[in-house]
C-alpha cells in the first residue's frame, strides 16, 4: 500500500510539473507573437504606405520615401504598395488597412468633412504629414482630335479617371465650370494607364488626369503619338478657384512632353503624405523629419517641390501631433 501510495504521488508530482511548463511555455509563446503583430522577431514595426497606379506619380515616388524613410528610421520597414490612389487610399486608412498614404489634398478635405464621396464614409482617423507637390489636372488628347477647348469635350469619349478617384472629383469640377454635365460626354471611368492607351488605339478621344508632371503614362503616349494638351483659360480659372479654393493656378510648361512646344495653363491641387492617427508620436515624428531632412535622397523629379518650409500650405486636414512637433521645431507655421 506504502509503494502505491508513493507511485501514485510520483504520478501526481509529474502530472502537476508539465501543467507548469506548459503554462510557461504558453506566456513565451505568446509574448513572441506579441512581438510578431509588431513586425517580426527582430522587432521592426511594418508599414505599408500607399500610393496609387503604377503608371502614375505615386507609385514610384512612395518607393523613393519607404527607402529615405528605412535608411533613416530605425525600428521600421516601411513598404510602398500600388494602390487605388486618393479616395481608395483614405478608405483604407480609415479602415485600418495600412499606416500612412498619399492622398490630393481636396480628397482629404472631403473625406474629413464627409462630402461627396465620402458622405456615407467620414473619415476620422487620418491626419496630415505635409503636402509635398503640385497635382496637375492634365486634359489630354491628340493633336488630330479636333479638341481645342474644354467646351469640345461635348459629345465625346472622355475618360474622367478611375471610378471614385481624386481625379474623376476634379473632371467633374472642371466640367461643371464650362456648364458641362457628364450626361453632355461619353464617359469613360479609366485608370491612367488605361487612358493614355484609350487614347493610343483611338477607343477614347480624351482622358483627365490628375497627377504631377510629367506623368509617366502621358510620357508613353508621347513617345508614339502626338498629344495635346488642352489648356483651361483664364477666367474658368479664376471661376474654378472662387468655386473651390483649394485649386491653384498651374502651368505645364513646353517640352516637358515630346513635341508639345508651348506652355499649357491649367490648374492643379496638392499631393499629401497622410498618417493613421494611431501612429504615435514619436514615430511619426523620426517619419517627418527622416523624410524633410533627406530629401536630397529622394530619387525622383518631384523631389525639388519637397521641403519643410512649405509642407503645411494647402492643408486642409488637422496634423499629425508627430508631424507638428517636427514643424514647429522647425519654426514652419501655416
Amino acid at each position: 500500500m506504502t509503494k502505491k501510495r508513493s507511485y501514485l504521488a510520483f504520478i501526481l508530482m509529474l502530472a502537476l510539473s508539465m501543467m507548469l511548463a506548459a503554462c510557461g511555455g504558453g506566456s513565451a509563446d505568446n509574448n513572441s507573437g506579441d512581438e510578431g503583430s509588431d513586425g517580426g522577431d527582430d522587432g521592426k514595426k511594418f508599414i505599408s504606405l500607399l500610393t496609387g497606379g503604377t503608371t502614375g506619380t505615386y507609385y514610384p515616388l512612395g518607393g523613393t520615401f519607404a527607402q529615405v524613410m528605412n535608411e533613416n528610421v530605425d525600428g521600421v520597414e516601411v513598404s510602398a504598395q500600388s494602390a487605388g490612389a486618393s479616395v481608395e487610399n483614405m478608405k483604407s486608412l480609415s479602415k485600418g488597412e495600412a499606416e500612412l498614404a498619399f492622398v490630393q489634398t481636396d480628397i482629404a478635405a472631403y473625406a474629413a468633412e464627409g462630402k461627396l464621396m465620402f458622405e456615407d464614409n467620414q473619415v476620422d482617423n487620418v491626419q496630415a504629414i505635409g503636402t509635398l507637390y503640385p497635382e496637375t489636372i492634365q486634359i489630354v488628347t491628340t493633336k488630330d482630335s479636333g479638341i481645342e477647348s474644354i467646351e469640345d469635350l461635348k459629345g465625346k469619349t472622355v475618360s474622367i479617371g478611375a471610378l471614385g478617384s481624386g481625379t474623376a472629383a476634379n473632371a467633374e469640377n472642371i466640367l461643371d465650370i464650362h456648364g458641362i454635365t457628364l450626361d453632355d460626354i461619353k464617359k469613360r471611368d479609366l485608370a491612367f494607364g488605361e487612358s493614355t492607351s484609350g487614347i493610343q488605339d483611338g477607343s477614347i478621344d480624351a482622358a483627365f488626369i490628375t497627377s504631377g508632371t510629367p506623368t509617366g503614362a502621358v510620357e508613353s503616349l508621347a513617345a508614339t503619338t502626338d498629344v495635346k494638351i488642352v489648356p483651361i483659360a483664364d477666367d474658368k480659372i479664376d471661376e474654378l478657384i472662387k468655386e473651390y479654393p483649394y485649386y491653384a493656378k498651374d502651368e505645364i510648361k513646353a517640352e516637358t512632353y515630346s513635341k508639345v512646344d508651348e506652355p499649357v495653363t491649367t490648374v492643379a491641387v496638392q499631393a499629401m503624405l497622410v498618417a493613421s492617427k494611431d501612429l504615435s508620436e514619436d514615430l511619426v515624428y523620426d517619419l517627418t523629419k527622416a523624410l524633410f531632412e533627406n530629401t536630397d535622397a529622394i530619387s525622383h523629379a518631384k523631389g525639388e517641390f519637397i521641403t519643410a518650409d512649405s509642407a503645411l500650405d494647402g492643408v486642409g486636414i488637422d496634423v499629425h501631433p508627430g508631424a507638428q512637433k517636427y514643424f514647429d521645431e522647425k519654426g514652419v507655421s501655416k
